[in-house]
């Protein structure tokens, strides 16, 4: 064999080598990013809480509820516009005043919204004496809502695979109090849940947060502690969405993760938007606040407020991307 045919051979087996080599390669990558996909999913949903909605025609000391319809609606337009979102969750106080009217009026705009939505029980939305019972309220809401088909007060439900959902009922409704309370019962419901939900990223939303992002003694959950102790056994990763204070605050402990929300009413007139990926070793959460577009009103609302700060928080108390090690 002539040397000419010696390297044209040797030429042909490494081009053959290589395309091998690379054929390998390839295959080794798509496996990989496939596998990385198959560990990462993501799930968004909108956080909108003390709407206050009122078909009255004027304001409190701080709240802009005469304007809260042209607030929901430009929530709700925001919302709308945002691609990929699972859900929307009302955070309790959809309406200010416990009446069969006022809930009558806030529930057709939720007809605009292109995607589903729950909420928790606010301390405005039922009380004391009123006919707007919890009872009621949801019969009313379950006409606008197909979505809403729970029994109690307190419900859970799976977005979807590798999520869940837990929605708790704080409203204390045997005496006018703007405090909260849990009661041993829910207590107990909630800590089956988590252990039934160990493998799982838990959500869960409430009116009265258990952690607060102001002291206020007269507004706090009264039995949040126990709340606390129930979510110290548990090491997946869990995030809290709150209302009620109207005001923005992050604060992770460990692999909790306490997010209370501003409110539609009160400067800064914004809500939030939450990203929640799930990665193999990891879940990061991604914490958008979203003010109104509607900027006349909100300075106007800046103007009703003693000390804005108070209610907008830190810059890292309104957006925020937060890392939990699983």
């Amino acid at each position: 064999m002539t040397r000419k045919h010696v390297m044209k051979k040797e030429s042909t087996m490494s081009r053959i080598k290589n395309w091998t080599i690379s054929i390998l390669l390839a295959g080794l990558m798509l496996f990989g990013l496939q596998c990385y996909s198959l560990n990462t999913s993501s799930l968004k949903f909108a956080q909108v809480s003390d709407v206050h909605y009122y078909t009255g025609s004027n304001n409190t000391t701080y709240k802009m509820i005469a304007e809260s319809p042209k607030l929901l609606d430009d929530a709700i337009e925001q919302i709308n516009a945002t691609p990929n979102v699972s859900f929307v969750m009302f955070t309790g106080d959809l309406i200010d005043k416990a009446f069969e009217k006022e809930l009558s009026a806030f529930l057709p705009h939720t007809e605009k919204l292109k995607t589903p939505w729950y909420f928790a029980f606010g301390n405005h939305d039922t009380m004391l004496g009123g006919y707007l019972t919890p009872s009621v309220y949801m019969q009313m809401v379950n006409k606008y809502n197909k979505n809403y088909k729970f029994e109690k007060t307190y419900y859970s439900f799976k977005p979807q695979e590798g999520f869940k959902v837990i929605v708790l009922d704080t409203i204390i409704r045997e005496r006018l109090t703007s405090n909260g309370r849990l009661g041993d019962e829910q207590l107990e419901w909630l800590d089956n849940e988590l252990k039934d939900s160990q493998k799982d990223i838990v959500l869960i939303f409430m009116h009265i947060p258990v952690v607060e992002p102001y002291v206020s003694p007269n507004h706090r959950l009264l039995d949040g502690y126990k709340m606390e102790d129930i979510l110290a056994k548990y090491k997946n990763p869990i995030g809290v969405f709150q209302g009620h204070y109207h005001g923005a605050k992050i604060t992770q402990k460990g692999n909790i993760l306490y997010v209370s929300c501003p409110s539609m009413v009160t400067y800064p007139n914004a809500f939030r938007m939450v990203t929640v990926t799930n990665y193999r070793n990891k879940v990061v959460f991604n914490i958008e606040n979203k003010e109104t577009g509607l900027k006349n009103i909100q300075k106007l609302a800046k103007l009703l407020v003693f000390g804005s700060s108070v209610y907008t928080g830190s810059e890292n108390d309104q957006n925020a991307t937060i890392t939990i090690k699983k």
